[in-house]
């Protein structure tokens, strides 16, 4: 990947992103980053929702199934997402529209809450991203993967190769999100559960498949999560592969140091 891409080589390398991608990866990975913004909504009820570089419309699909919220509408970069969306005839998709990336095509206030599911470390301007954000919606629900995290400096590569521009902890996000303004309303922690570490593995990764493989994947799962249950918040944040949260903006201006 090179050093510096324009908006354009980032929109066209997309265009056709989703016309031979793999819907059973995507669709599993989903199924957990819908069941988060789920959790972290807890207790309120929205009538229209935007997502905001929809992908393929995988994560659309669960709140669509589980009628989060009776209109769903989505943004997104590529052209091959978009279409892909759309050919699912979701019942509560309202619109999908393709859009630049930062400048959401719809007016102030127009949406209850707007996510922005593994998006964000995408981003070369985060900061402008968000602040449409604000502009667009109510609440608004964040979803990044913890990738700064010790060993950080060897997997540079790896994270570029996946498009990675920023990495997060949830201390991170949370100090960019309050600096632009947002108050963190609830938030989770999530791990990568074992079915996904096995398709990953197995399916994706074609690693040899045995007894003692598919037992420590299980194993270090639960160790994993019988510390978190011992140790709290902190700990849940270090072995986090991922971190959700739920805000509303306090400040609707941005802010100009």
């Amino acid at each position: 990947m090179p050093e510096t891409i324009s908006r354009g080589n980032i929109i066209t390398a997309y265009d056709n992103f989703y016309q031979n991608h793999d819907e059973a990866w995507r669709m599993l990975g989903a199924k957990y980053k819908a069941q988060n913004i789920m959790d972290v909504c807890k207790g309120l009820q929205f009538a229209k929702v935007l997502e905001v570089g929809a992908g393929d419309g995988s994560i659309l699909y669960y709140l669509d199934q589980w009628d989060f919220a009776p209109e769903l509408y989505a943004t997104e970069i590529s052209e091959s997402g978009v279409e892909h969306i759309k050919s699912r005839n979701l019942k509560s998709v309202k619109e999908v529209q393709v859009f630049d990336g930062y400048h959401i095509p719809f007016d102030d206030e127009t949406f209850d809450l707007v996510i922005l599911a593994h998006v964000l470390e995408h981003v070369e301007y985060e900061r402008t991203l968000l602040r449409e954000l604000k502009r667009i919606s109510k609440y608004q629900v964040i979803e990044v993967p913890r990738d700064y995290r010790f060993g950080v400096d060897k997997r540079i590569n790896h994270f570029l190769a996946y498009g990675h521009l920023n990495v997060y902890t949830p201390s991170s996000l949370r100090y960019l999100l309050r600096s632009e303004g947002f108050e963190v309303l609830a938030d989770k922690t999530s791990m990568i559960v074992p079915e996904v570490t096995r398709f990953n593995n197995f399916t994706n990764q074609k690693k040899h498949q045995s007894f003692f493989a598919n037992f420590k994947i299980t194993a270090e799962y639960r160790l994993k999560k019988a510390l978190n249950r011992l140790m709290g918040k902190k700990t849940q944040e270090k072995f986090a592969n991922a971190y959700t949260v739920l805000c509303r903006a306090t400040d609707k201006t941005p802010n100009i140091f």
